[in-house]
């Protein structure tokens, strides 16, 4: 949602990361957990928390 919201493409943030875009759609998929250090680069660049991004808990559907 976050990358959605900010019209960053799946390539932006994967060359930003410095990962392979389909790294990004792993992610956003619930298909891949990252690394710690992965998960605080992700935070860092859009200048949130890190809870904010990765939870234990699944985040309800939108709509939902």
């Amino acid at each position: 949602m976050l990358r959605a919201e900010r019209g960053v493409s799946r390539r932006q943030l994967a060359d930003a990361l410095g990962v392979h875009y389909q790294t990004v759609g792993y992610l956003e998929r619930g298909e891949y957990s990252p690394s710690l250090y992965l998960a605080l680069k992700l935070a860092e660049y859009f200048e949130v928390s890190v809870e904010v991004v990765f939870s234990t808990k699944p985040f309800p559907r939108i709509g939902a």
